[in-house]
């Protein structure tokens, strides 16, 4: 693997241990502000919407000005979201570190961007888009586990971590994270509408089929890790500690199957299109066991729900960078974090609505769009999604 390449995989793995830090512990930090659990859903929802007006500007830009000014700027919005959070002493505070966050939350599609200006064909750029699911994988094996050793000093002392880490993050980033496009578009035209890449989306027949299923996606994953850990607390009356130990049960899943097994095995036997079909049905059986009251069975849905999820992100983050113009992978890639960032906004609140109705609910929603999202392509032909959406 090249110098560019181990650089920007170490950036991200980086900023992906303090997300995995943060998870398992922050319903309890902000429970301990005397709020329910759609607050702290509320707070997800939040973010996911400063990231939907932010994400195809910064995808753009990275095509205009390149991708590493744009991952600076990412990294330390990050770092500052995060201290702020940590020494908010009201809701407002809360809210406003998610806001600053999510201003500036172009970490991780940047650098698949960079990822996939490096590579010379669509096996290394699905093999490479692997590589970071890896480490997103082991970034998710060891923060959830040091989350929930921090949070036994204080509930905010993790946030803090978070916070210093990124910034650390962001110096070491600026002093040897390379520019990789090579193929700056300077005359491109940079829209601040966060509609208009949505609107063009839906419009490309080219990529509209990928966009729709991007979408299912993270609104069944959002919903599910949304609740993830108040369910472990409200079900099993489980702390941060325990909660972190499944996360990196979860974690460690996902770092074997995108960073061995993908390339290794199931690229070798499948297309992307296959493999996403199949990552479908295999998520609904998942959640539709996590919704059973009975630890052994969360346990057994985490892991099959976490393999699905592993194949899926990779699978059609890769189809949407191949099929985009290489001087617009950039926007693509910012345009599937704007869709990304539509389903985290709903999902949360409804999954909180859910969670408070019945602790199982979200898991048994999830499964049934897995499968309405499977129908739909199972039932016809992937390749003609394109003739659901656009009928004329």
């Amino acid at each position: 693997m090249s110098k560019e390449k181990l650089i920007i995989i170490f950036t991200v793995l980086i900023d992906v241990i303090g997300l995995g830090i943060i998870i398992p512990v922050m319903p309890a930090y902000v429970e301990s502000f005397n709020v329910s659990a759609l607050t702290v859903t509320m707070l997800f929802s939040t973010f996911a919407l400063f990231t939907f007006l932010s994400s195809p500007v910064l995808g753009a830009w990275s095509d205009k000005i390149g991708r590493r000014p744009i991952l600076l700027i990412s990294i330390l919005s990050t770092s500052i979201g995060w201290l702020v959070f940590a020494s908010a002493h009201n809701l407002v505070f809360l809210f406003l570190g998610r806001i600053i966050d999510g201003l500036a939350a172009g970490n991780f599609s940047t650098a698949q961007s960079s990822i996939a200006d490096l590579a010379k064909d669509q096996k290394e750029r699905t093999s490479s888009l692997g590589a970071i699911g890896a480490v997103f994988g082991v970034g998710f094996l060891i923060g959830p586990l040091l989350g929930g050793i921090l949070s036994k000093i204080s509930d905010s002392f993790p946030f803090w971590f978070v916070g210093a880490l990124a910034l650390v993050n962001f110096i070491l980033a600026y002093f040897f994270l390379p520019e990789t496009n090579k193929n700056l578009d300077r005359e491109r035209k940079i829209h601040w509408n966060p509609l208009k890449p949505l609107r063009a989306a839906i419009s490309d027949r080219k990529l509209g089929k990928l966009y729709l299923i991007w979408f299912i996606f993270n609104f069944i994953a959002v919903t599910s890790n949304s609740i993830f850990a108040l369910y472990l607390i409200g079900v099993f009356n489980y702390g941060a500690f325990e909660t972190g130990l499944i996360f990196s049960g979860v974690g460690l899943i996902m770092a074997f199957n995108q960073g061995y097994a993908l390339k290794n095995f199931w690229l070798k036997r499948f297309t992307e299109k296959k493999l996403i079909v199949g990552a479908l049905i295999i998520f609904a059986a998942g959640f539709f066991l996590m919704a059973i009251p009975k630890i052994g069975f969360f346990i057994i849905g985490n892991i099959i729900t976490a393999f699905g999820q592993s194949i899926l992100r990779v699978a059609i983050t890769s189809e949407v960078v191949g099929e985009a113009e290489t001087k617009a992978r950039g926007q693509a890639m910012g345009v599937l974090m704007a869709i990304m960032s539509v389903a985290a906004i709903v999902a949360p609140l409804l999954a909180g609505i859910l969670f408070e109705f019945k602790h199982f609910l979200p898991f048994i929603f999830s499964a049934l769009l897995s499968l309405t999202a499977f129908s739909i392509v199972a039932g016809r032909k992937f390749t003609k999604i394109d003739k659901i959406i656009f009928p004329v």
